[in-house]
């Protein structure tokens, strides 16, 4: 009896190049325009989103810029407040603050942000929108760029990357403006007198603006930002999405405005394309949830259109969660939101407070390190001190210097009250004189104070010690 090996036909699958999580390049994603509700959503976002951050740098706040991050200073002016790198805290918070509120939408509502307000989309669009009034929809930009060189080709394509160059110069200029006060910076370029690193960032970040939303475009959403790989983390059944009603819509074919689709055994979907010739990434999305979707809602808008021309129900494809897609119910409270939320409210709350308790002085004192003591001619016992004193405020003030702790004979050489100026560290060397049989032992704690007269919130303390014989 001979025995055999046993054979299994095994079927090697080539992967599908535009499907692989690595990159590939591809054509050219021709976006096609649509109107619709979430459109003119995204539309009026983007224009808010690009008022503010041209003109925020423009807002004035007393003699100087309301928002500047003064890089070379070490601070933060933000209108009325100063922040330094002592109040690190806040910043922390802030940082938490803005990790979290993305966590809880990304959540709740999907990759919302990525359509309809992260600076990549906002700016592609606009790039677009130069397209196309330069160089016409998308099968004319198409046809456009398939054609030889000629004279209607040239000047469209140069009058296109100029309008490009000019809105990154632009964008460039504004976004350096929050680190560089806003009207010298332009002073200086536009006369041509911008220094030397300066002019370095202006240009890198309008290169970086030019290649992102000229030729990157989805390339950034779907293969360079991160967001997109870690989002599907905080995604779950219940978290809204773009979502294709497979069981109403296949078995998907053309046919006419009159025909009934259920005697032709068709669903409602035509087959018309328009979802894919409208996405900004170039996916179907009737192929279900896929990670470079980002929640914009093109495909929505000009589905809703097919159907209304068809005489059919709107929202084949729709802003919908799985446990919706599969006939269920969304659960909007439940726990991953909840505790999202809940840290959330808890960092705006710490902010909030730390905020509100801030005092407007920070003091440091620092004990002369070549001697413990020093006695004097008449036989007393002197410690030295530098006291360094922060201004936090965007005001002058004139601080007040107190000592406790020593005996009420104790003798303050040096400026109890000093002025200093809005973000100023002052520093006042002094020192305390004492007689020694008033030192009941040879290392006293003693407690600084520096406070702003009539103002118990502002007044600050420092722990240090007063060093006698033994």
């Amino acid at each position: 009896m001979s025995e055999k090996i046993p054979v299994r036909d095994v079927t090697i699958q080539q992967p599908d190049p535009n499907k692989s999580d690595r990159f590939n390049p591809r054509s050219r994603i021709y976006v096609r325009a649509v109107q619709g509700i979430y459109q003119r959503l995204r539309q009026r976002m983007g224009f808010v989103m690009l008022t503010l951050f041209l003109l925020l740098p423009w807002v004035p706040y007393g003699d100087r810029q309301g928002i500047l991050l003064d890089v070379a200073e070490q601070k933060f002016y933000l209108f009325g407040v100063t922040l330094l790198p002592q109040d690190f805290t806040l910043l922390a918070y802030l940082f938490m603050i803005g990790a979290f509120g993305l966590f809880f939408v990304t959540t709740f509502l999907g990759r919302v942000w990525c359509g309809y307000w992260c600076p990549q989309t906002v700016w592609t669009f606009l790039f677009i929108w130069f397209e196309e009034k330069l160089e016409g929809t998308a099968n004319q930009r198409k046809k456009l760029d398939q054609s030889p060189w000629n004279w209607n080709k040239g000047w469209r394509k140069t009058a296109k990357h100029l309008c490009w160059w000019l809105v990154s110069l632009l964008t460039a200029l504004s976004f350096i403006a929050y680190f560089v006060p806003a009207r010298s910076l332009f002073a200086d370029f536009l006369t041509l007198q911008l220094g030397g690193g300066t002019l370095f960032w202006v240009l890198f970040f309008a290169l970086c603006t030019y290649g992102n939303a000229g030729w990157m475009r989805e390339i950034m959403c779907t293969h360079i930002c991160p967001y997109a790989r870690f989002q599907s983390v905080m995604f779950d059944k219940d978290t809204f999405i773009v979502g294709y009603d497979s069981a109403r819509g296949e078995k998907r074919g053309p046919r006419g405005r009159k025909q009934d689709p259920k005697a032709l055994g068709l669903g409602d979907c035509i087959d018309c394309q328009l979802c894919v010739q409208v996405c900004p990434t170039g996916i179907d999305i009737r192929n279900g949830l896929q990670y470079e979707c980002i929640n914009c809602g093109a495909c929505i808008d000009a589905c809703d259109g097919v159907m209304e021309k068809m005489g059919y129900p709107p929202r084949l494809i729709a802003y919908t969660t799985e446990h919706q897609l599969a006939g269920g119910k969304t659960k909007v409270a439940r726990p991953k939101l909840l505790g999202y939320g809940a840290v959330l409210l808890v960092m705006l709350g710490l902010f909030v407070a730390s905020l509100a308790t801030r005092s407007l002085v920070q003091l440091d004192v620092v004990r002369d390190r070549n001697a413990l003591y020093r006695e004097t001619n008449e036989g007393l016992v002197e410690n030295t001190y530098t006291l360094k004193v922060l201004n936090k405020d965007v005001d002058a003030h004139d601080f007040v210097l107190t000592v406790k702790g020593l005996p009420q004979g104790v003798q303050w050489q040096g400026e109890q009250q000093i002025k200093v100026a809005p973000g100023e560290l002052a520093t006042l060397p002094i020192s305390l004189v004492v007689d020694p049989y008033d030192l009941q032992k040879p290392v006293t704690d003693i407690v600084f104070e520096v406070s702003l007269p009539g103002d118990d919130h502002n007044q600050v303390s420092q722990d240090s010690h007063f060093f006698g014989p033994r």
